[in-house]
């Protein structure tokens, strides 16, 4: 009889062969502090203006070269439990605002990492966290004060926060893009505190430069007609979401021919039906038809007789935002459209950028439902970051149309509320004060890395920093042009931060280092999967 090995006592006696238990403040806390800070060190470099661009190749071997901490987040597939938190907590900043993912996996870095300070002087795990908590409380509550304004639908207001926030992406091309996200945002905003970003497309073109990029009032596809027919003028547009073909029965069924009369007769059948269809189609007033599938043939062929302009889209979600950009109703079989289901468009056009052929569906109104910015670049790296940029100021606009409230940006807040912080420290009794002053010592983080990635010394700007705001220069930043450490004044040279984005990103980074922060053990179940598959060897050969 074999004998009988008992498991060691504990967690390990209940669970499976190959799983792990670590506890303790070196195997579970300092590690997973240390994989935090090593995280938050990636993105930093990347923060601001003049930050780092990051070459990443993900899982599929695609190609990232960006500065973008949301697109560097997303593709590097985190796998530590720890900091996996900060990736969650960007993610949801991503989702609540669009923009400030770097600053909340900046500042829980910071947090964690004068955490690990406190922890080495004997402070407690749940008294580091509450004392975040208890300043987080705090640092809400001064930010309110720091609002400098509104923008109660000022265009040059509004122009100045998205201004800002492209500036960070794409530095000495932001008034260009800026303009061009104004003009897109303007024309599907219908006033309101609701606008979705859906609305402003971005399709970009290979060849010339960002100059030559403009926004369209409607929908633009990388696609050529199917007819012949290349242009249609105040066109009225059928929708389908199936082939605009031969109707394919439901079920199989089997036909009896004896005779060529017969068949010549049963094949003109089916072309008599696909040509009334057709001529239906046309008869109701349309001029294009739009198909989620394929066109045949003898289908095209009577498109052109008819003189309707066919398109194809491959994409069920780009036929869906046609269906709203033209305000028409999407068909699933080939029948005549009403006039409720037609859609209606000013013009529809083939074009040609470069030698890629575009077909563009263009709203002359300015009461359009979609609007497309047509990118133009040189390389597909260069016009995926411009994209980026884009989509960071279009969600600036939608954050602007929810709370209008801004702050002075390039530093000048974090230093503001790390100076009120410090001082609320000094009120404090007990351990509490040390955390809330590392806290205030986080916040400094911003400034340092904006002056650290300008090639300035981080430690003189935040020092020269701290003498402008106790003079009561609350307004004064990091000037990341000049080579010595300097400040200039945000109010005149417009650069601004969303007070939303500040409020959230707070928010996000103390849940995300207060959750790290009260892991005291982890334990990892044993990993699914079978054998690994043999190698192929020798023996695979065919001529062995």
């Amino acid at each position: 009889m074999a004998l009988s090995v008992p498991k060691a006592p504990g967690v390990a006696q209940m669970m499976k062969d190959g799983a792990r238990m670590l506890s303790g403040l070196e195997e579970a806390v300092y590690s997973n502090l240390t994989a935090c800070k090593e995280f938050a060190q990636t993105v930093r470099t990347a923060y601001g203006p003049n930050g780092m661009n990051k070459m990443i190749i993900n899982h599929l071997e695609k190609q990232f070269v960006t500065s973008d901490a949301g697109t560097i987040i997303r593709e590097l597939e985190v796998e530590h439990p720890a900091a996996k938190l900060l990736v969650l907590a960007s993610q949801q900043q991503e989702a609540e605002i669009g923009d400030g993912t770097n600053f909340v996996v900046i500042f829980a870095g910071a947090l964690l990492e004068g955490a690990e300070e406190l922890l080495r002087l004997g402070v407690t795990t749940t008294e580091i966290a509450d004392g975040y908590e208890n300043a987080l409380n705090k640092a809400t509550e001064e930010l309110q004060s720091l609002v400098i304004g509104n923008v109660d639908k000022d265009d040059e207001k509004i122009k100045a926060v998205i201004r800002s926030t492209v500036q960070s992406k794409q530095y000495g091309q932001e008034d260009f893009i800026t303009d061009l996200i104004f003009k897109a945002c303007q024309s599907v905003w219908s006033g309101g505190n609701t606008f979705n970003v859906d609305n402003v497309r971005v399709c970009k073109i290979a060849g010339s430069n960002l100059m030559r990029s403009e926004v369209v009032n409607g929908m633009v596809f990388k696609r050529f007609v199917e007819g012949d027919i290349s242009s249609a003028k105040n066109a009225k547009i059928a929708i389908y979401s199936c082939p605009v073909d031969i109707l394919q029965t439901e079920t199989k069924g089997t036909v009896l021919i004896k005779t060529a009369n017969e068949l010549k007769d049963f094949s003109r059948g089916e072309e008599n039906l696909l040509e009334q269809q057709i001529k239906a189609i046309a008869d109701s007033g349309a001029k294009v038809v739009v198909a989620g599938a394929k066109f045949g043939d003898l289908a095209l062929h009577y498109c052109n007789k008819f003189g309707l302009m066919a398109v194809r889209l491959n994409s069920k979600f780009d036929l869906r935002r046609l269906s709203k950009a033209v305000n028409a109703t999407v068909l699933p079989r080939l029948l005549p459209p009403t006039a409720e289901e037609l859609g209606y468009c000013d013009a529809v056009l083939v074009e040609e950028l470069g030698d890629t052929g575009l077909v563009a569906f263009r709203n002359d109104g300015k009461d359009g439902r979609i609007a497309t910015i047509v990118v133009r670049g040189a390389t597909d790296n260069f016009m995926d970051d411009i994209e980026r940029a884009i989509d960071d100021g279009v969600n600036t606009f939608k954050a602007l149309t929810k709370d209008g409230r801004f702050v002075p940006g390039a530093g000048s807040v974090e230093i503001q509320l790390a100076k009120k912080l410090s001082a609320y420290a000094d009120l404090l009794p007990g351990l509490e004060q040390y955390s809330v002053r590392k806290f205030a010592a986080a916040l400094e983080t911003f400034p340092k890395a904006l002056a650290d990635n300008s090639g300035v010394n981080g430690s003189d700007i935040i020092n020269k920093l701290y003498s402008d705001h106790n003079m009561g220069h609350y307004t004064h930043g990091v000037d990341i042009e000049s080579q010595a450490p300097s400040t200039i004044d945000i109010t005149k040279n417009k650069i601004f931060d969303l007070y939303i984005t500040k409020h959230w990103g707070l928010q996000f980074a103390v849940e995300a280092a207060a959750t790290v922060l009260r892991v005291n053990q982890i334990i990892m179940a044993k990993r699914a999967g079978g054998p690994k598959p043999r190698q192929p060897g020798a023996q695979d050969q065919d001529d062995d």
